[in-house]
Parts: C-alpha cells; sequence; structure tokens
C-alpha cells in the first residue's frame, strides 16, 4: 500500500496476484488435465509480458534522480524487490505443479514426458538422427572467452549455458559456453518412437542437451542448465505529442529485440561458478535475476500434443446462432425494429461478420466506418472492407498503432486498407484510441440511416472465442447520433465543440459523468434511501475513482465488483471498505466485458464500455461507453451480473490479505457462471 491515508494497493502488486489466479487453475484438481496445462501456459505468456513492460519500466525508475523519484508514488528499489520476491514464489510453485501434479498425471494416461537419461537404445538412435537432420543448423554454439567472445543472447530465446572441461594435451580447464535451443524453428515437444498404448515425449531441450559432445569435441560436458534473456519491450512513445508518429512506431519496432535485459531466467540448480560467469559476461545486475525451473519458455505448453485425450479437455460449449440477426433475411431492418445484443463468446461472431458483408453489398449503403485496436492476422471483417470499396462505398477506417504487441499487425492492415482504397486514419500522439465501434450509413426513402455496433471487445474474430464481451447492435438515433461525433473527433480533430448526452466518451465525459453517478448514490445513501453500485472490469487502479469508490462505501453505499485482474481498491478496511464485495472470475473464457450499473433510486443506469478504471483509460484514451435504453437488454445484463455474482466455482474473493480464496460452497448449489450463462443464452433462443 502506499505510505499516506487511503490503502491503495499497488497496480503491479494486485497483477500479480491475478496471475496467481491463472496458476491456481492449472492446481485445480477439476479443471481437465489438458487445460490445466494450458494455464501453466498462460500464467508463464503473461510473466512473459509483465517483466517486457511492467519491470523494465520499474528497471528504470532505479537509474532516474532523487528528484524525479520524489514525484513517484512509490519507492521503486522496494517495489522491484517485492516483485521480485513474489515471482520466485510463484515460480517455486510452477515447477512444483509440473514436476509433482502435472507429469505423474500425464503418466496416468500413458504419456511419459522423458529426460536424456530415461532413453532406450531405440529412442537415442532416434534423438541423435533428429538432432542431425534437424536441429544441427541452427543450435549456435559459441565458447565464451572473456571479454572476447560475448555472443548476443536474442530476446525470449532458450539456450542452455554450458560448462566444460578441456581434456586435450592432458591439460583440464574449465570453459564455458552456450548453445540455442532453436525452438523458434522446430516444435518444442518432440515424439519418441512409441510401444503400442503409451506415447513417449522429449523436449527439445533435452534433445539439444543430449548432443553437446558432438558440439564441442576434445571437451568434456560436466554439466548444462537452461538460460533465457528477456529485453525491454516498451515503446516510450506514449506521451510524445508531436512528429511523425507512425515512423516512430515502425523505427522503435526494430529496436524491441535488441532492448536492454529486463529479466535473465536460469535454472535455479545452476551451480554458482556458472552463473558468476553468465553475470559477467552478459553484464546482469541483482534485479534481472530470476530463477526457475530446468524448462523456460513454458507459454510453448499451449502446443502440448494431446494424442487425441479429448476427455481430458474442457466439454465444448459451442457457439450459440444469433438467429435473430444470422437468420435475418433483413439486417437492418431487424435492427431497425429493435436493439440486438451478442454475448462473446456464448454467441457465434457471425453476426458481427454478416453485418459488414451485408453492408458492404447493399446498394443502399454508402459509407462504414470503424476503430480498429486489434485485428487477427485473418479477418473477415477486414474483407468485408476491402469488398465494400470495390463497391463503390466510402470507408475509413481508424487504426490504433499504439495497442502493445499488435503495432506490427495493425500497421500491415493498414497499409493493405489503404491500398484497397480506404481512407485510414492513425493514431494521435500522446493519445490512444480504444473505442470498440463502428457506423454504417445508409440511404432508407431518400433520407440517412445510420446503424451502430458498440462493443466492448475488438474487432477480432479469433479473440471473439475466447474473451467474453458484449456487443450492441443499434439504429437508435440517441446513440448513432453520438457515434457518428466520435468519428468526426477522430477524423477532423473537430474536439472542441463536440458534446455527448447518451455516450460517455473518454476526453470528454467520461470521468466526470462517472464521478456524478458515484455523487448520486452516496447523496441518495446520506438520505437514507437504497443506493448501490455493481461494476465489471479488468482493472480498477485509478487513484481518483478508488477514493470516490471508498467515500460511496463510508456513506453506506453497497459496492459490488467484479473484478478480473488489477483491483488496487482495498477491501474490508475499516473505515474505508466495510460495504465492498470484490470478486474475480478466472475460468475458461477471459473476462473481458466492462459493465457499470448505478442504482439511481431503481431507475437504474446500466452501462457496457470499452474503458477500464485506470488511469490511462479515463485520462489518455478516446473511450466508449454506452447505455443500455432496450429494457429486455437491461435485464439480460443484469441476469448476467447476477449469474456472476452467484458463482461459487471460479469465483476468488479480493480481500485486503491478497489470499485469492475460492468462495465456499458449502450448503450450496455449486454455480460456475460461465456455463450457468452460456445455458442461460441458449434458454433464451428456445433451444432448450
Amino acid at each position: 500500500m502506499k505510505e499516506d491515508t487511503i490503502p491503495y494497493l499497488h497496480r503491479d502488486i494486485s497483477w500479480l496476484s491475478f496471475n496467481y489466479r491463472v496458476l491456481q487453475e492449472a492446481m485445480d484438481p477439476s479443471v481437465p488435465l489438458f487445460e490445466q496445462i494450458k494455464f501453466l501456459a498462460i500464467y508463464s505468456s503473461n510473466s512473459n509480458e509483465f517483466f517486457r513492460v511492467r519491470v523494465a519500466n520499474h528497471r528504470n525508475l532505479l537509474r532516474v534522480g532523487k528528484k524525479t523519484k520524489r514525484q513517484l508514488e512509490f519507492e521503486p528499489k522496494q517495489l522491484m524487490n517485492s516483485i521480485l520476491d513474489i515471482v520466485n514464489q510463484q515460480q517455486e510453485e510452477f515447477s512444483n505443479i509440473f514436476e509433482n501434479r502435472i507429469i505423474p498425471e500425464l503418466r496416468k494416461y500413458n504419456i511419459y514426458l522423458l529426460r536424456r537419461t530415461d532413453l532406450n537404445k531405440n529412442q537415442v538412435d532416434f534423438v541423435e538422427n533428429y538432432f542431425q537432420d534437424k536441429l544441427l543448423p541452427f543450435v549456435q554454439p559459441v565458447l565464451l572467452k572473456k571479454q572476447k567472445i560475448r555472443p548476443f543472447l536474442n530476446n525470449g530465446a532458450l539456450y542452455l549455458a554450458v560448462w566444460l572441461k578441456d581434456n586435450t594435451k592432458h591439460r583440464v580447464k574449465d570453459e564455458y559456453a552456450v548453445v540455442k535451443i532453436p525452438s523458434d524453428h522446430l516444435p518444442r515437444f518432440v515424439q519418441l518412437p512409441s510401444p503400442e498404448g503409451r506415447q513417449y515425449i522429449i523436449m527439445l531441450d533435452d534433445i539439444v542437451r543430449h548432443s553437446l559432445d558432438w558440439l564441442f569435441p576434445g571437451y568434456d560436458i560436466e554439466d548444462s542448465f537452461s538460460i533465457k534473456l528477456t529485453r525491454d519491450a516498451e515503446l516510450y512513445i506514449d506521451d510524445e505529442f508531436s512528429g511523425d508518429l507512425i515512423t516512430k512506431i515502425k523505427n522503435s519496432l526494430n529496436k524491441r529485440n535488441v532492448g536492454p535485459p529486463s529479466r535473465f531466467v536460469y535454472d535455479r540448480d545452476m551451480p554458482e561458478n556458472l552463473l558468476n560467469v553468465m553475470i559477467k559476461n552478459f553484464h546482469l545486475a541483482k534485479y534481472d535475476m530470476i530463477p526457475e525451473g530446468r524448462y523456460h519458455n513454458n507459454f510453448d505448453f499451449f502446443s502440448f500434443p494431446d494424442f487425441g485425450h479429448d476427455h481430458l479437455k474442457n466439454a465444448p460449449l459451442e457457439p450459440l446462432a444469433y438467429t435473430p440477426l444470422e437468420n435475418a433475411s433483413d439486417i437492418f431492418k431487424e435492427i431497425r425494429r429493435q436493439d440486438h445484443m451478442i454475448h462473446l463468446p456464448y454467441h457465434s461472431y457471425d453476426s458481427v461478420v454478416k453485418f459488414f458483408d451485408i453492408a458492404s453489398k447493399d446498394p443502399d449503403v454508402t459509407h462504414i466506418k470503424i476503430i480498429l485496436y486489434r485485428v487477427g492476422s485473418k479477418s473477415k471483417v477486414m474483407e468485408s472492407l476491402i469488398n465494400a470499396v470495390k463497391a463503390g462505398k466510402i470507408v475509413s477506417a481508424f487504426i490504433e498503432v499504439k495497442a502493445r504487441f499488435d503495432e506490427e499487425e495493425n500497421l500491415k492492415w493498414g497499409e493493405k486498407l489503404e491500398k484497397a482504397g480506404i481512407k485510414v486514419y492513425y493514431s494521435f500522439p500522446g493519445l490512444k484510441v480504444h473505442s470498440k465501434l463502428a457506423i454504417v450509413r445508409r440511404i432508407e426513402n431518400q433520407i440517412p440511416k445510420t446503424y451502430a455496433y458498440l462493443s466492448t471487445g475488438n474487432f477480432n474474430e479469433g479473440t471473439a472465442k475466447v474473451y467474453s464481451d458484449v456487443g450492441l447492435f443499434t439504429a437508435d438515433e440517441r446513440l448513432t447520433g453520438e457515434a457518428t461525433k466520435v468519428f468526426s473527433v477522430l477524423e477532423l480533430k473537430k474536439s472542441h465543440n463536440q458534446t455527448f448526452k447518451h455516450l460517455l466518451v473518454g476526453q470528454f465525459n467520461l470521468r466526470e459523468k462517472l464521478g456524478e453517478f458515484i455523487d448520486r448514490e452516496i447523496d441518495n445513501a446520506l438520505k437514507g434511501k437504497p443506493a448501490a453500485i455493481t461494476l465489471k472490469m479488468n482493472s480498477l487502479q485509478d487513484q481518483e475513482m478508488i477514493e470516490k469508490l471508498y467515500e460511496a462505501d463510508q456513506a453506506g453505499v453497497s459496492i459490488n465488483m467484479i473484478i478480473r485482474g488489477i483491483c488496487s481498491f482495498v477491501p474490508d478496511i475499516k473505515g474505508f471498505s466495510e460495504n465492498t464485495k470484490i470478486i474475480s472470475i478466472v475460468d475458461r473464457f477471459l473476462e473481458h466485458s466492462r459493465i457499470f450499473i448505478f442504482h439511481n433510486s431503481g431507475n437504474q443506469d446500466i452501462y457496457c464500455s470499452s474503458a477500464d478504471w485506470m488511469v490511462r483509460n479515463l485520462s489518455y484514451r478516446i473511450e466508449t461507453t454506452f447505455p443500455l435504453y432496450d429494457e429486455d437488454i437491461r435485464q439480460q445484463i443484469l441476469d448476467y451480473i447476477d449469474i456472476q455474482l452467484q458463482d461459487n466455482v471460479k469465483a476468488r474473493i479480493i480481500d485486503s490479505e491478497g489470499q485469492n480464496l475460492y468462495k465456499s460452497t458449502i450448503n450450496e448449489m455449486a454455480i460456475r457462471s460461465q456455463e450457468e450463462m452460456y445455458y442461460y443464452l441458449k434458454r433464451r433462443l428456445g433451444d432448450v
């Protein structure tokens, strides 16, 4: 917490608690085995990005002057020590899960992960041939010669640090080397010759280990240990307010993989002499060092072979066809008739795909506008935009090129769309555009009519299968008119004269209106009226909003929150947060929707949003928060939130101690909210 009087948990400590909730799924015996392995991969992938971005930033803060440090709300060295302590503890638990739970459990199903010492002669022959045929061109062995030879370690690449003894000319001398494990070229898991009924696997790391004698003739191999260097991935351009932003981003992307170290991962069993050689050769410091188990880059577990054991995975929940739109003979007529909401990934994404496909072909459609934040490498929506231009429509796309780790993909799409004739607008310097919004203009009876799709998730057909989001199709002029204003801001940069009455838009009225809604609940509570706030989001970090929620709590407002990730609000603190309950749900789908509900004396205000309550979202981004006016859709959202609040299978209690305890199911029927929501929507469609 901060050292002032307001309880506040640093965002990165809270994030580590969230990632531990991911790790909990890998040790939950009710989770199918291959899903447990997948959660190990998710945990590892999350950690990798955390170090490349967040920890890299903190390392830079360690080097700033005293004057700058005094302006910070935390002590960088103390925070770094806390982060490393937590990470080291979690990594030990990760290793224990893998070695003592996952591997023994795999054996029950006759799947054996072997090490080089476990191989029989037939398997040894296979490994040696595999190395000669496929690995030899990629392993890049390099002897370390003090300051004379120091190889460059590629970002995130796997290597073996090798301890050798030179046995030539009757001398025995310690030597050291590094060898690349080419997991960027070859599968990490290699299937070995196996008897019928069994499956033997070896990791690429151990094939390289087995073959070290061939790489270093004249040396005795004492031992080898895996290492990995993660490099700083931050672009440091978010606060630039001038210059050619696109050029700067392209130049920065080239530097991303050659940045300074943000962590050096090594096998915790590595002997001190070998570790010291690594430290000296690669100029590593105390805060670089992260001990892990025998294997690194465990996000490769995403590709762990399943050998057809579908019963060791989650039972499929096939996306439900949202028939009112997917089967509509006239999708625009149906949206004019009433608003429609899809709940992803429970509903199919086909409604969105059809919306753009029909718009691209409809002769009455004149304009299509869309905001793109993260787009998959393959996209039917993008194909429809290109087809629309070919059909003579005016199409414009705003592309946010500062979407971290998707910058390169977004730039590629920008260039492709521009070549097709689409008007492409790019990021503002110093400002991100995070809205999830599209509009279609159509001429009906010689009068322009606008249709809008507003969502909490990106236009990404891949993530739509695994991210829990909501999307609203509407022809309500209160919403479509203001959605059009958002595009005017982005395309014409005419922001000074834009006002919003219905949408809450970042940079305009978002922070102000949220504060007003909380103040209204506070006022009602102080007057003895019912007052309540229900919030669902990914992250809650903004200090101003947290202080406002503490004020509401103490005024007697009942507060329920569902926070997936970062939560800097601290519950259960006397005098601050005694009336607030917070849960976090981590399950098979990633909870991504943002929903804000304010009681308003029974006339509830219900909003869905692209924005979390973080400083960056409320102060430095164009976000879109949209109200729900259709009574049926409002009830869907209220039911959805009620189902989530009842979850007692995958919900963890967020408390002041960071314990991540599961909600108790004693004397209660087990409710797993994601499965409950699927069948709730299925019943609504009349399928059961």
